[in-house]
Order: C-alpha cells, then sequence, then structure tokens
C-alpha cells in the first residue's frame, strides 16, 4: 500500500496529530555559537547561531532527540528541521552549498525517529513531512517603497530553490511534502509546480500538504488573501490537504479554519502557536488552555490535521493529542458531479 492511500485511510479514520515547534524546543538548550558550528564548523568566518536548519549536522542527537519527545506526546506527523533549508534563505549564513546534506540528512533524523516509533507500535504508524518554509523573500510584493514594480526574487528563483530542496527531502526519505506558513501565495504557487514537476519527472506519488498563514488582524495572508480566495489560489493543485499555521493562536485562527473547511473539499490542517507573544516574545498559553480552544475545531468538525506552531512543546501536543482522540474527523464534501 503507498504512503498517499494509507495515509488518506488514516485521515478518514481519525484526527492526526502533527508536532509542534521545532524552534522552540531548539530555545530550550540555550546553545551558543560554538554549538551551532560544531566540529566541522568551527573555523568558518561568518556567524551561524540561529541557523537551526544546520543543527541536522552539527547537532543531529538535539534533533533526533526533539522528534521522539514530539513522538511520545502522540505526534502522527514529524516536521523535518528544515523550514529555512532552501539556498533563498541560506545565503543569509553564506551556506548555500549545504541545501542538499542539510535536506537529506534532516529527513533520514525524522525516519528514524518514525520508524523506530512505527516498530514499536504498528498500528499507530508515525509518517515524515518534509518541512518547506516560504524562504524569506516575496515574489508578489516589493521591498522597497519607493520601487513598488521591483521584485527580490522571480517565480523562477524560487522553482529553483523549492526543486532542489525538495528532491533532497525526497531522497532523503520523507513521506510527504509539507509546504508552510505561506504568506505569498505566489511563492507557494512556485513551491506547488516545483513538486508538481518532480512526481510527473518521477513517476513519485508524494503527498502534498499546504499550509498558509494569517498574518494580521484582517483575515488576510501578507499577499492580501482571505482564506478562502487561498484555496482557491491553490485549489487546481493535486494536494492531500490545505489550512493554516502560524501567526495566531487557536482563539483568533478559529474563523478562517473554519472558512477553510467550509469550501475546501481536500483534508484541512490547523497548527496555531500558543497563543500570542507577550512583550518579550515568549508564548504564554498553557497546554491545557490551548487544547480546549483547538477542542472547538474538532468538535465543529473543521480538520483532520491539528498540532502547534510557535511555542508549542511536547506538553501541548499531548494534550491537544489526548483531545483529538474524542472527536471524528471533518468528513470531506461530496462533490456534484
Amino acid at each position: 500500500m503507498s504512503v498517499n492511500t494509507r495515509i488518506r485511510e488514516i485521515l478518514n479514520q481519525r484526527i492526526m496529530i502533527i508536532d509542534g515547534a521545532m524552534g522552540t524546543m531548539i530555545q530550550t538548550y540555550q546553545l551558543d555559537e560554538e554549538q551551532y558550528r560544531g566540529e566541522r564548523f568551527k573555523s568558518i568566518q561568518q556567524h551561524v547561531k540561529g541557523n537551526n536548519d544546520l543543527l541536522c549536522i552539527t547537532q543531529p542527537d538535539i534533533i533526533l532527540a526533539i522528534h521522539k519527545q514530539f513522538l511520545d506526546a502522540g505526534a502522527d506527523i514529524l516536521e523535518t528541521n528544515t523550514f529555512n533549508a532552501q539556498v533563498i534563505s541560506m545565503e543569509d549564513y553564506k551556506m548555500t552549498d549545504l541545501v542538499d546534506e542539510i535536506n537529506i540528512e534532516a529527513a533520514k533524523l525524522a525516519r528514524q525517529a518514525a520508524d523506530e516509533y512505527t516498530a514499536k507500535d504498528p498500528s499507530k504508524p508515525r509518517f515524515v513531512a518534509g518541512a518547506v518554509g516560504p524562504t524569506n523573500r516575496t515574489a508578489s510584493l516589493s521591498p522597497d517603497v519607493n520601487n513598488p514594480g521591483y521584485r527580490a526574487v522571480t517565480f523562477q528563483d524560487l522553482v529553483d530553490a523549492y526543486s532542489q530542496q525538495m528532491k533532497a527531502l525526497i531522497k532523503g526519505g520523507v513521506d510527504l511534502i509539507l509546504i508552510e506558513t505561506i504568506f505569498d501565495t505566489l511563492n507557494a504557487k512556485a513551491a506547488l509546480f516545483a513538486i508538481n514537476t518532480i512526481k510527473e519527472e518521477t513517476g513519485n506519488d508524494i503527498p502534498v500538504m499546504i499550509s498558509g498563514t494569517i498574518t494580521d488582524a484582517s483575515g488576510r495572508t501578507l499577499s492580501g488573501q482571505t482564506p478562502e480566495a487561498f484555496w482557491n489560489s491553490m485549489s487546481h493543485g493535486e494536494i492531500l490537504s490545505i489550512g493554516l499555521n502560524c501567526a495566531l493562536g487557536a482563539k483568533d485562527m478559529i474563523p478562517h479554519i473554519s472558512e477553510i473547511s467550509n469550501v475546501a473539499w481536500v483534508y484541512t490542517t490547523a497548527y496555531p502557536n500558543a497563543g500570542l507573544p507577550n512583550e518579550f516574545g515568549q508564548y504564554d498559553e498553557s497546554p491545557e488552555a490551548m487544547a480546549k480552544v483547538v477542542e472547538e475545531f474538532m468538535k465543529e468538525g473543521w480538520v483532520n490535521v491539528i498540532g502547534g506552531c510557535c511555542g508549542t512543546t511536547p506538553d501541548h501536543i499531548r494534550a491537544i493529542a489526548e483531545t483529538a482522540k474524542h472527536y471524528a474527523p471533518r468528513q470531506l464534501p461530496v462533490l456534484a458531479e
């Protein structure tokens, strides 16, 4: 049975759990510059502290341990530690030559953890999603207010960057591709074009998950789309699921998840932040409080996959996973012929 078929079977049976915040967990280790560099990069000139994806090479035991903590908490789907692991973002650290290696090693680490836990309980298979972030550039908007026609990146630049990353993730053994935290739909279209081209060229039927982010109280993405408009822009792609993550706490995400659930004919996902950041940039919402809010998503039948983004720890995922056991997954709408 293919992964695509297996995961669809599970999604029809129960709400699946995606893991929590890799970045939040990395921060708990309080790594310094030397630890980020490791032995291999100890003599390089540039600073690399903050390049969390590099830790797949320099501190693999930490990344593996974090994956296992989320699996212990009940996660069905692990995200690879590759949010910024493409050439556009890696230019900031002068490490574009490491993109393939980082993605392959990240996939292998998550694969190792997932396979170990699947072996412990074959009735609860664990899956690996190759995390593909939005990059640090936008294809729809100019970064220069005095030159609105200027773009810091082209559509083809994005396609090339995403293609390289996704090919490496697939080589490393991921089960799915997760295009996440989308603030610009044109960026997401480039990623979708890239993975669909790869699928066509290789015959690989790897499932694709899409997750956007609402950036402010207007209920729109940075490029100006409502959740329904975002879905309409993505619905042509052969995708497994669509949903929202990041930017908002669960309470603020309620109307937006409801909107997507009402229009999407694919599975839906939600993994909000642990509330909104305080004045120190920290997330204060407790696991119990967050689980109580996301319970509404499940009670209303809006989601097939639930989890957490910024500020969410294994304790948050555990509380959400326990709550999810009491609710049925969202049923896919029956489309008229």
